[in-house]
């Protein structure tokens, strides 16, 4: 796994490389290996897929809600405009996910169950994700999550029925270590709760940096408590190539009192870091100026501008895409997951997600992938968010992020894309 990027001519060059749209799958299906056996499993289903989905419409992140539920019945027109699945329509059914803080999570369950669904798509956070496992499990139903990005969910998801289309939080940090290396830098400084998100982010920068035989150069651990003029003095003594502030939302006011005191002490804000957790526009909230340079990394693919106009089709009203693509891919991969066993049951879904993006021909939507698997057997599937594949835990293991930089403004701007290869 490498990128490049970094000094300011250098970075332009690859972001305007990296956001190059993404051409055709084309008429030829290539094989991107050869095909191995079929897993056996039980049939289970009863000749038509339906889906459930587990988006928020209420709550404090229900902003996000109305995208997933367009891009979901999108994907559903897709899949049916290419003939169903096993000769029947694809059906979906949208519930309310609720936020964290209230127990609509699992009175939506319960109904998507009672309509005899076969997978889930969703939920849209990783505290949702985890109390929905068991219950999917028990159901022997599959789920498949756009936006839920927490690692510990391998460890909750002991019969395997949750995968994911967004990478997990930790994958970030390879990415940006390999980017400061690839600029010729060779220090990093970590600041981070000293949490599950913290520790497996400091995981992933330590294993890369040692790749090429690089250390971190100094770990602090932000609290509610510490002394941020302190902590930011610390920092600047050591002088690193790069400063990731990998805190979350629980910790806001104290990052930006550590940015404040990071400016203050001279550290530059093109040598600032930010992660999925924190990155966000400071224009109300910092100094003019402060993130000036600063680089923000967040993870999915950006939505193209014919996918958007066909989301506003679904939905007029939208003006946030965060997660669409994503969710459009889990619905076109849970189609030929069904496909590839002819059985739309849970089990079989799970079993066929794998090996539809891991080997067979390359197609890229479920008209071309019919063709593929009636003619020519395993085929690979090819989405939005580009070339998919899953680990034997259900995570992606090939994903784009976005690469961000901030303004005079303390605004972020999207100027390429970061590669997980």
């Amino acid at each position: 796994m490498r990128t490049t990027l970094l000094p300011t001519a250098a970075m332009l060059a690859v972001a305007a490389l990296s956001l190059t749209a993404c051409t055709g799958i084309g008429p030829m299906p290539t094989p991107s290996a050869t095909p191995s056996a079929v897993a056996t499993v039980e049939a289970s289903g009863d000749g038509v897929l339906r889906i459930g989905t587990l988006f928020p419409t209420s709550g404090d992140i229900a902003f996000l809600g109305p995208a997933l539920v367009a891009a979901s019945e999108v994907a559903v027109r897709d899949v049916n405009a290419g003939g169903g699945i096993l000769g029947e329509p694809v059906e979906i059914f949208h519930r309310d996910s609720g936020d964290a803080s209230g127990d609509d999570l699992e009175s939506a369950m319960a109904d998507l169950l009672e309509l005899e669904v076969d997978v889930i798509i969703g939920p849209a956070t990783s505290v949702l994700a985890e109390r929905i496992i068991p219950l999917a499990a028990e159901a022997g139903v599959t789920v498949i999550s756009p936006a839920a990005t927490y690692p510990s969910l391998r460890a909750q998801d002991e019969d395997g029925v949750l995968f994911r289309t967004i990478p997990s939080y930790e994958k970030q940090g390879a990415l940006i270590a390999e980017s400061v290396l690839a600029a010729g830098g060779s220090s990093i400084v970590l600041v981070t709760d000293d949490d599950e998100l913290g520790l497996a982010l400091e995981a992933s920068i330590v294993s890369a940096l040692a790749e090429d035989d690089a250390q971190l150069g100094g770990l602090e651990m932000l609290t509610a408590s510490s002394n941020l003029e302190r902590m930011a003095a610390d920092i600047a003594t050591i002088e690193a190539d790069a400063v990731v502030i990998a805190t979350t939302t629980a910790l806001d006011e104290q990052t930006r009192g550590l940015i404040v005191a990071l400016s203050e002490e001279g550290v530059a804000g093109r040598t600032l870091w930010l992660t999925s957790q924190n990155m966000a526009d400071y224009s109300a909230t910092l100094p003019e100026g402060v993130l000036e340079g600063a680089y923000g990394v967040l993870e999915g693919a950006p939505a193209s501008d014919q996918f958007i106009a066909r989301l506003r089709q679904s939905d007029p009203a939208l003006r946030s895409y965060r997660y669409a693509v994503e969710t459009y891919d889990a619905v076109i991969l849970a189609a030929l997951a069904a496909l590839e066993y002819d059985d739309d049951g849970g089990p079989s879904i799970a079993a066929g997600l794998p090996r539809i993006t891991a080997e067979g021909y390359r197609c890229g939507s479920v008209a071309e992938c019919r063709v593929v698997h009636d003619d020519l057997g395993s085929f690979h599937y090819v989405g939005l968010v580009g070339d998919v594949a899953f680990d034997a835990s259900g995570d992606v293991t090939k994903a784009d992020y976005g690469l961000y930089r901030y303004s005079e403004e303390n605004r972020p701007v999207r100027i390429g894309t970061l590669r997980l290869r």
